[in-house]
């Protein structure tokens, strides 16, 4: 997904976040929270940028663009963690981890874009320099996908539906999987953040907003089928069995478990360490977070 606009909500195409969409305004009524308007957005920066422009209130997004927004001064909150994994990395045979990669060509849906950001950081953690070290593929017709498919690269970082796609055609094997690899498996994928002046002004309707959210998230975990069924109905994607497959593989219970703190240390150092930002974890934290809503959430929201 991407945001909401007092009360919007900017959506990317489809994957992770979308698999709770069609059930969000739902719960948002439930929670007395404002009417949720969907306003469709890019994935990543784009979606980040918008939130910060004031286009859109809220916006659940891989971490890495909003801590790089945040470490440009924009003003967004960062309020609470979703889901874990969502990211797949398919090779050609002889590729059998990251340190491989070096002198590859990869496919990514643009230079900056959330797969970029986070296997450079997945490079420079194992001792590449993601930027030299690595032959980057961007395109839009064909796109990375396809033109793995067509053997024309070496490797391909995917989310949602795309694994689901390439595994039903066989093509590739997957060398890593962020719900399930550490140390990536460890921290969110996916975290709900906001415009600062709409979090510090509407606390009450900041907290109903996520309460709606997770409590989605959880539906997900526990009515995959159903959800699964409304995510077509939604027009989201027309395949039920890749949005059933992604719902059942995605760990959307892990937000009572893990940390949403540290995850902003983690993808921080990760960022600081490609050189996509120049702030510590801790002036991160201090410039972009506010975890009094997910915190009481997790007390309020036990089981």
């Amino acid at each position: 997904m991407g945001g909401w606009k007092r009360q919007a909500s900017a959506l990317r195409k489809l994957p992770a976040s979308a698999s709770y969409q069609p059930i969000l305004p739902t719960n948002c009524y439930a929670q007395r929270a404002l009417p949720i308007r969907y306003v469709e957005t890019v994935a990543g920066t784009p979606s980040a940028l918008a939130t910060a422009r004031g286009e859109i209130d809220f916006t659940t997004n891989f971490s890495p663009p909003l801590i790089v927004a945040i470490d440009a001064g924009e003003p967004i909150t960062v309020v609470g963690g979703v889901h874990v994994g969502c990211f797949e990395l398919f090779a050609r045979e002889g590729i059998r981890g990251i340190p491989d990669l070096k002198g590859k060509t990869v496919g990514v849906q643009g230079v900056g874009s959330s797969q970029y950001m986070f296997l450079s950081g997945m490079a420079s953690y194992v001792g590449l320099q993601a930027a030299k070290d690595i032959r980057w593929v961007t395109s839009s017709s064909p796109n990375p996908m396809e033109l793995f498919a067509e053997g024309k690269i070496d490797a391909f970082l995917g989310f949602p539906p795309e694994p689901q796609e390439l595994r039903a055609r066989n093509i590739g094997r997957v060398i890593f999987n962020s719900a399930i690899d550490r140390p990536w498996s460890q921290y969110f994928c996916c975290m709900v953040a906001g415009h600062r002046d709409y979090v510090r002004k509407y606390p009450v309707a900041t907290k109903s907003f996520l309460r709606a959210v997770v409590k989605a998230a959880d539906l997900c975990s526990t009515q995959p089928e159903g959800v699964a069924q409304q995510i077509v109905n939604a027009g989201f994607t027309p395949r039920y069995d890749y949005a059933l497959q992604t719902l059942k593989e995605i760990s959307y219970r892990k937000w009572r478990e893990y940390d949403a703190e540290d995850t902003i240390r983690f993808y921080s150092l990760r960022l600081r360490e490609s050189g996509f930002i120049k702030a510590t974890p801790n002036k991160i934290l201090a410039d972009g977070v506010d975890w009094r809503f997910f915190n009481e959430l997790k007390r309020e929201l036990k089981s």
